[in-house]
């Protein structure tokens, strides 16, 4: 039997009431009736004090009374099952989340986290259900529950003592959000497969501010799992972060420009003078930063005259995990164009006029523009070498196949029709791999618009916004009239207002053919001359293959995507270690280290740096009401110390006593005694006054 109350069991010790007065009270002796007291002398009566129990019936009721009425007021329940048994121990599933992130690796977080994690290992009953796991950017299953249950009971705590050596925190960001959920996930996703009973997720971590929380936003959290917040403190809590800012593709920077690093001082800090240089260049300057606590600025520093130097160290700061930066400066791809057709370049009439001035040099690429005529033999090397073919005119039946078969092996060869003549229609449909197209030649006198434009294709992407889709004020004086029926798997991107179409996309083999069907020149249209035309011609060549987004900063664990022509290439990490990517694949996926990276194929190499994520230097708390808001049932630690018996105790006591309400049967039972006890006491009155009426007479 357990009570609610179990302090009103005190009042039982008035029991001791009715002892007392039945051991202490005095009586008279009893009186005599006599004929005359004339000739006695007064005396006082003489009083004697009993120390023997009389009545003992009625005492034992009394105190019968009392202790019920003691037991009532302790509100008493008896336990049936484990459920309705606070104190009995219930199978829990409990998931053991770690951190790894790269601010685990301040001094004193670690070994914390590992011993924390071991007291929760060793608290596992024998019918719990463990799992451990790891995060950082990503989530790792160390001790799945499968494992733990197929172990013997004796040695399952062992079992998962022995993963925790194995671990240690890497360089990646904490995505504490994404962790949380999945945790939550495999209990969630453990209901029925197990004995019932509470589900927690214990998380041991440094809970730093820049812990990304973005997955719970939209995250709806299981019922029933709780959430144990186990934090670790590092031994200096303040810190200062270095991070190098990068330039965007299109800005114009010369190679020798100084580096833009930010500095960023924790608002408890105690240090606000730091010192900023190149690692490996001791010759190279160092310049003085000063920032004070809770702040953050940018510096300038001088470029290194070594090439060796490619680190970036901040100096002055308590913790140095987040004091190194390497920096590689972006590389300018120099993507090839080819141009058939009998135009010049310096002829301001023609379309190669203005298709070379719309490939502008950027630090991004530069584009090479050759122009070949179309009725002599182009070199095949010169076409394997390109990035994007365009046709100006007709073409002999030996050079559109030879096209066609560069297009077939994944080239994009773009076919402006200039003119609707049977060679133009002859080798269009050579192109597209069918009989001959036929071609014709638009209204005279009129001119056409855009009327109908597919901005889902990519070739029309960039011009989807709101802001940049309007081609109404671009006119058309001709265009060739294209009998879309000749090219069944054509797909028209774009249509004039008139119904034909502008611009069609005909897939071949791996590549695809892209028609024109009108020129850019001021003698066909105002394409050229509008701000929509350099735009275009970009994401034509982008579409293609020719440039591609290769950027050399990168965060830890981000897929590095290299150049096309690095396909298959030889990957050195800055430890070392090398691995070769498959063939066909120029994406690189293990930046699990900090440094420089380098790839190499062909005679060629990339290099590419990779950078801790400046989150990670965001060391203060994270307020656990943040994880609250997110609609986290969150234990803080202090409550999570307590017994799992303890903290549901008393609500399990209250729904088993609201139930059994054996407090009513006491009650009802003391006063049962209450009117035996006062029978018993009328009848010895009663059988006291007849003894002494028997007396007196």
């Amino acid at each position: 039997m357990n009570f609610l109350a179990p302090l009103f069991l005190i009042g039982a010790l008035a029991v001791a009431g009715p002892v007392i007065y039945h051991l202490v009270r005095r009586t008279t002796r009893e009186r005599l009736p006599f004929g005359s007291l004339l000739f006695l002398q007064p005396s006082p009566p003489r009083l004697s004090q009993r120390h023997r129990f009389e009545h003992i019936l009625l005492l034992l009721l009394r105190c019968i009374a009392l202790a019920l009425l003691a037991f009532a007021f302790a509100r008493p329940f008896l336990p049936g099952t484990a459920d309705d048994d606070p104190t009995a121990a219930r199978p829990a599933r409990t998931v053991i989340l770690v951190d790894t992130s790269a601010s685990m690796r301040r001094e004193g977080l670690w070994p914390a986290a590992i011993a924390r994690a071991g007291d929760w290992i060793r608290r596992a009953g024998p019918a719990d259900e463990l799992t451990l796991m790891t995060f950082d950017r990503a989530v790792a299953t160390v001790l799945p529950a499968e494992e733990w249950r197929r172990a013997p009971t004796g040695e399952r705590a062992a079992l998962a003592l022995s993963r925790l050596p194995s671990l240690s925190p890497g360089w990646s960001a904490t995505r504490l959000g994404s962790a949380l959920a999945a945790a939550a996930e495999v209990l969630a996703d453990a209901d029925g497969k197990s004995a019932p009973g509470p589900r927690r997720i214990v998380l041991i971590s440094d809970l730093q501010a820049g812990s990304r929380l973005e997955a719970l936003q939209a995250y709806e959290w299981p019922k029933g799992v709780e959430l144990l917040l186990e934090p670790v403190s590092a031994q200096r809590t303040t810190n200062a972060g270095l991070q190098l800012l990068a330039d965007g593709a299109e800005v114009m920077r010369p190679a020798d420009a100084p580096a833009r690093v930010r500095v960023t001082n924790s608002a408890d800090a105690k240090r606000e003078q730091f010192q900023i240089g190149w690692a490996g260049d001791p010759g190279a300057v160092r310049v003085d930063a000063y920032v004070p606590p809770g702040q953050s600025r940018v510096f300038l520093l001088p470029k290194s005259k070594s090439a060796a130097a490619d680190a970036i160290t901040l100096s002055g700061d308590d913790e140095d995990f987040d004091n190194r930066a390497f920096a590689i400066a972006a590389v300018q791809q120099r993507p090839r164009v080819v141009w058939l057709g009998p135009d010049n370049a310096a002829d301001t009439r023609q379309p190669l006029f203005f298709l070379r001035r719309a490939f502008v040099e950027t630090p991004r690429a530069a584009v090479q523009v050759s122009a070949r005529p179309a009725g002599a033999a182009p070199d095949p090397a010169e076409l394997a070498a390109a990035s994007l073919i365009f046709v100006g005119s007709g073409l002999d039946s030996t050079t559109a196949s030879l096209l066609r078969a560069q297009a077939e092996s994944g080239r994009t060869i773009v076919q402006v029709l200039r003119a609707a003549d049977a060679a133009t229609g002859a080798s269009l449909g050579v192109l597209a791999g069918v009989s001959p197209v036929t071609l014709g030649e638009s209204r005279a006198g009129s001119y056409a618009m855009l009327g109908e434009i597919d901005f889902r294709h990519p070739l029309f992407a960039p011009f989807a916004d709101p802001r940049f889709s309007d081609f109404s004020k671009i006119r058309f004086w001709r265009h060739r009239r294209v009998d879309a029926s000749g090219l069944p798997a054509a797909r028209v991107v774009a249509r004039f207002d008139t119904g034909d179409p502008a611009v069609l996309e005909i897939p071949a083999g791996r590549g695809r053919v892209i028609v024109f069907t009108s020129g850019w020149q001021p003698e066909d249209s105002q394409l050229a001359v509008s701000s929509k035309f350099a735009p275009l011609m970009w994401s034509l060549l982008e579409g293609a293959g020719g440039v591609g987004e290769f950027i050399t900063q990168y965060a830890v664990g981000d897929p590095v995507v290299l150049p096309s022509e690095a396909a298959g290439a030889l990957v050195t990490t800055p430890a070392g270690g090398a691995s070769t990517l498959a063939a066909g694949s120029a994406t690189f996926s293990a930046t699990a280290e900090l440094g420089v990276y380098r790839a190499a194929a062909g005679g060629r190499e990339w290099r590419f740096a990779v950078n801790l994520d400046p989150a990670e230097s965001r060391t203060a708390p994270l307020s656990p009401e943040e994880l609250e808001q997110l609609g986290v049932p969150v234990t803080r630690s202090e409550e999570a110390s307590k017994p799992e018996a303890e903290k549901r105790g008393l609500l399990q006591g209250v729904e088993a006593e609201g139930r059994q309400k054996l407090w009513r049967w006491l009650i009802a039972a003391a006063l049962a005694v209450l009117l035996l006890e006062t029978m018993v006491a009328g009848r010895a009155l009663r059988r006291t006054a007849t003894t002494a009426g028997e007396i007196a007479s």
